[in-house]
Order: structure tokens, then sequence, then C-alpha cells
């Protein structure tokens, strides 16, 4: 695929319309620490004088060979890198217990779906008026701008600067479905016949692995069938974690629940890869490397291939994460630290650094013209892998609604899920224990909620 038309594709499902609907977070209050929203350094933002060293915290692999170049062309900004666990896997606790704590790094990864309970905790920083920030808006995908200052046009301030987006597809193991004499499913019905063969063909072989400890996973499924968990009206809020469409994700998944003791991003899933035990894994652009890196011995047998349909002829994506680098609140340096998070996530080198070695899909829009996304993929058989994740971003649903306390709706989901996939209940049993709770988690935050 040419160029031009590739970013055109990409283009038209992110920039065109995406309003993930953080966009009013004001209702949570203002700006800056009058309201308790957010710290209020951003008001100035002025440089620190002389040498300055920033803590950072990233889960992203190879993010340090990024950071190795900043500071050796930065010397008097050095930053110190602490690799951390994804997000709900560690992250975000830790965060917010080093936030209570005084004792929080000065950028933090956050997901766009937990960057607003960050907010809402005054765990962030406004970077608004810190040099070049406002500036960089026009750099990014549209939407993922809207995600950091919540849709208010800049007024309501900056709160992080993209980095990636993750619409989702599906890894499979082509060599072994030409094996089987199947080609990749086209409907979820498909995918679960498939998976009865595949588990019939050879012992201890499974389609897939169901994680307890990836609910943001599971939240793009809920998304590609366009199961929002949130409604806005003005300054109400209604909770849709259990709705039809979610039912119909968490149903499908009740009854195919295969491998539940792999959890994702695990020595024992990577090693079922390479011992061809599990043989697909529905994910985000990003997941290109995650496999490549933790499944070498797999390379040239994988392929990739749209997400699965709940109708067949339908054309639907969900979307699996994609972060923001966040100043946190109590930086000493939000001057500097936004310089970095700007130049880390713009800079034609640090990007081709994060795409190559940490698989991020950039939401600079500079990033979806790198030669990586132009070029065949050896690991995958040579395929041009992101034409079909460009072809996702279009499919996304852009009415998918975030809740003001997605920390909170997660911890939810995978407490649920643990329990369910250990026999103790079902996943509509969490769907509907989930919506009930996050309520809950709302109106002890004073937000209005309606039935």
């Amino acid at each position: 695929m040419a160029v031009h038309k590739r970013v055109s594709i990409v283009r038209r499902g992110l920039i065109g319309g995406m309003a993930l609907t953080l966009t009013a977070l004001t209702a949570c209050g203002g700006g800056g620490s009058e309201d308790g929203t957010g710290s209020a350094a951003g008001a100035a933002c002025e440089p620190s004088s002389g040498k300055v060293t920033l803590d950072y915290w990233s889960w992203v692999p190879g993010m340090q060979k990024a950071v190795d170049v900043w500071n050796g062309e930065n010397p008097d900004i050095q930053v110190t890198l602490k690799t951390t666990p994804s997000g709900n896997a560690g992250t975000y606790q830790n965060l917010s217990n080093a936030l209570k704590a005084d004792k929080a790094p000065d950028l933090g990864q956050i997901e766009y779906d937990s960057l607003a309970s960050f907010r809402l905790k005054g765990g962030l920083t406004d970077i608004a008026k810190c040099a070049g920030v406002t500036e960089a808006e026009p750099k990014f995908v549209d939407w993922t701008w809207s995600q950091v200052d919540f849709g208010a046009d800049g007024k309501d301030g900056v709160w992080a600067v993209p980095q990636d987006t993750g619409p989702m597809a599906l890894f499979y193991r082509k060599d072994i479905f030409d094996k089987l004499g199947l080609t990749a499913p086209t409907t979820w019905e498909e995918y679960a016949a498939d998976a009865r063969k595949i588990k019939a063909a050879k012992k201890g072989q499974y389609i897939t692995h169901f994680s307890q400890t990836d609910p943001n996973w599971f939240t793009g499924l809920l998304w590609q069938n366009k199961a929002t968990m949130f409604e806005r009206d003005g300054e109400n809020w209604k909770v849709s974690v259990d709705r039809p469409e979610s039912r119909q994700v968490a149903d499908y998944w009740q009854k195919l629940i295969v491998a539940t003791d792999l959890q994702g991003f695990s020595p024992a899933l990577y090693k079922a890869w390479n011992d061809d035990e599990v043989v697909t894994w529905i994910s985000a652009a990003w997941g290109y490397s995650t496999i490549r890196d933790n499944a070498k011995s797999t390379a040239g047998k994988w392929a990739v291939a749209p997400m699965p349909q709940w109708e067949k002829g339908r054309k639907q994506a969900g979307n699996w994460g994609g972060s923001t680098t966040a100043v946190l609140a109590g930086s000493k340096h939000p001057a500097e630290a936004a310089k970095f998070a700007l130049w880390l996530n713009s800079d034609a080198k640090a990007l081709e650094i994060l795409n190559r070695e940490g698989g991020l899909y950039p939401a600079a829009k500079d990033g979806l013209t790198m030669p990586a996304l132009q070029q065949p993929v050896d690991f995958y058989g040579k395929q041009e892998i992101f034409d079909v994740f460009a072809e996702a971003s279009a499919d996304v649903d852009t009415e998918f609604t975030w809740g003001p306390t997605m920390t909170d709706t997660y911890r939810f989901l995978s407490d649920g899920t643990a329990k369910a996939t250990g026999g103790g209940s079902t996943l509509g049993d969490v769907l509907k224990d989930t919506d009930a709770q996050s309520a809950d988690s709302l109106r002890k935050q004073s937000l209005k909620v309606t039935d």
C-alpha cells in the first residue's frame, strides 16, 4: 500500500472524529489545585535552574534506549527510567501509593482510559503553559489530543502528551492453521469452531488464553461490539457495563474460556507460544513486538488478520491500550518533564526506537509514515502487518465512552474475572457486579449517576 493511502486510512479512523468522550471532566471541577483535580504547576511552568534529574516510570520494552538518546543530547536534563509492570498489573496502584506519600516520579506512563482517574484524584500536573505544549497539538492525531485535554480545546488544561494507540486484530499461527486446513476466521462463530478443531488436533493445544489480569483486553472486546461502558448526559453519568452487547461478548467467552492458568505478559504464556500450545492472540498493534520478542522460536510462523466479526461482512475493531506520558503532581521540574515528554513522543529518533523496540503504534502524525510501518515484517512471514492495523484503526467505534473512575472499574472487572475463571461465578455475573460497583465508585467521587 502506498504511503499516502496508508496515512489516509489511519487518519480517517483516528482523526475522523474519534472523540472517546472524556470531554467533560470539567464536571469534576475546573483546572488546577483549586478544585482538587490536578496540580496547578502548569500555571507558571518556569524552567528550573541548574542541572535537573527526572524520574520516569514506563513499561514499554526498549524505553531505555530512547532515554539514553535523550540523556546523550541533554546533559542538563537527565532522565532516570524505572521499568514497571503494565498499568493495571501494578503500576497504577504503585503510582497512587507514591502520590499519597509525596514520592511520585516526575513522569509516568498512563493509558488514555486511566488518565481521567488520575486527574480526578489530583495526581496530574497541568502542562498547558509549559513551553511548546499547546503548540504541539497539530503534531498528534486529533482524537489522542482530545484525550489529554479532555476535549476542552485546551481551556481545561493539558494533562499529558499522547504516546501511542492500540487498534486490535488477530495474531494467529498460520503454519498450524494451514496444517489443519483452516484459514483466518472472519466471524466469532468460525473462531469458536476453530477452537474445537485445534483442541482436538493436539492434546494441550488451545486457540488462545483468557487472562484474569487484563481487563483492558476484555474491554477491547466489548468495544468492538459497541458495548460502551459509560454514557454521559451533561453532568450526569449512566453506567452501562451490563448491557446486551456486553452480555453477548461475555456469554460467548464463558463458553470458550481456555488456558485460564495463563496470564498476559507472563513467562508461562511465552513458553506456551514457543511450545505451540497457544496459537492465536487477539491483541493491539503494539502486540506484534510482544510475540516477536518472547516467542522467537516461532519466527516466520505468525500472521495477522482482522478481528473476527459478530456478523459476517461487518467491519468493526476494538482498541486496547494506547498511552500517554504524564507529568505527575508534585514534580519540581514540570517544564523539563514536559520537554522530555514532547521529545519522546514526537522526535523521529524516539518514535523509531519506540516502534522498533516496544512495538508502539505512534500517536504522532509523522510517526505514521515511518519506514517500519510501510514494510514487510520478517517475523510475520514478510506480511505487511501494519496494513491490517491501519484498516482496523478506521473501524474502531468513535463513540466508546470512558468513565472518570476507570481504574476502579478495571479493578472490579479483574477481581470478578479471577473468580469467574475459577468457577465461582460467570462473566455475566462479573458484568452485573462491575456495573453496580462502578456506579458506587462514581457516587463516592460526588458525581451524579442516573439509572
